[in-house]
């Protein structure tokens, strides 16, 4: 499989982000996963997974403040994003592999008691790997995300979108465009002006139009439809879901036209989220980047009340 490294001088020197990177080796395909790893080795691991077209850079707000609270937190680029590696064609990435090479990471660290920390395609991976890997995850906290299986809930959501609309016109838009302005897409999708650093952060895995295969892709990959070859295994890891009793809590964003309501549709299929402490922060798609210490105090006050 042919891919690309971002040069490492790209990341450095930036701001808010001064954690030391970690690699994962994913084998046969000789692509490398890097992810954050912050806080004391032996203490139950929180998995914050990212989703399009961002990267680990997301978290840095809530990474402090989880470690300060005792935790172990790692914070995986997805391959394609952030550190990790570029396949180069849109067609070596599928939702099978990216579930695979995130099964890999977590099974390669042995990684057990899991808090689930996931939004957007962040959920979309994370959510099936909970279910598939049920026995290693403690509980799950969804922002901004949900598990699409083609199949649309009510009979009114698209593949289990609410707005149809701005997600077809998002994958277009993202195939099609020329150039994919990925620092453009994260201050769209939050609800407060980014700085040019911040800014600087978000394009730096990109250096060129090559190594945004995986940006291009997601959009793609989800399963709107039941025809789609992911829709099969996302309806099995419903079933595991909709018996979940184990904590399972929404902390959704009040500006994300995309997800809104898919937190009722989560809190009303799922067993482990009654009586959880759910909760609506202000921001937009990207919540981390517009509530990120808000959602660390819900995340590490939850784990606390249910641990």
């Amino acid at each position: 499989m042919e891919h690309l490294e971002t040069p490492g001088e790209r990341f450095a020197g930036l701001k808010d982000h001064p954690f030391e990177p970690h690699y994962h080796t994913i084998e046969p395909d000789g692509l490398c996963m890097h992810y954050v790893d912050e806080g004391p080795p032996e203490a139950a691991p929180i998995l914050m997974l990212h989703g399009e077209p961002s990267w680990s850079y997301l978290y840095r707000f809530m990474i402090p403040p989880c470690v300060a609270a005792g935790h172990r937190v790692l914070a995986p680029d997805l391959v394609g994003f952030g550190r990790s590696s570029k396949p180069t064609r849109i067609e070596d990435y599928s939702y099978e592999r990216h579930c695979a090479w995130m099964r890999s990471f977590i099974e390669a660290l042995d990684l057990r008691g899991i808090t689930l920390f996931c939004q957007d395609w962040g959920s979309l991976v994370g959510l099936r790997l909970a279910a598939e890997l049920e026995e290693r995850f403690a509980r799950v906290a969804v922002g901004n995300g949900g598990l699409p299986d083609g199949r649309p809930p009510g009979g009114s959501r698209l593949g289990g979108l609410a707005n149809v609309a701005a997600f077809l016109a998002w994958r277009t838009f993202s195939r099609f465009v020329p150039r994919l302005p990925v620092a453009r897409v994260l201050q769209f999708g939050s609800g407060r002006r980014l700085d040019d650093e911040e800014l600087r952060a978000y394009d730096a895995p990109f250096p060129d139009e090559r190594y945004k295969a995986g940006a291009r892709a997601f959009p793609q990959l989800v399963p709107i439809s039941s025809r789609d070859p992911a829709a099969p295994a996302n309806q099995r890891a419903w079933q595991v879901l909709e018996r979940w009793e184990k904590p399972f809590l929404t902390t959704f964003s009040n500006g994300d036209p995309i997800t809104r309501g898919m937190d009722r549709e989560l809190q009303r299929r799922i067993p482990g989220a009654k009586g959880q402490p759910h909760r609506t922060v202000r921001g937009g798609h990207f919540l981390q980047e517009d509530a990120g210490p808000e959602l660390a105090k819900i995340l590490a006050e939850w784990i606390a009340a249910t641990s």
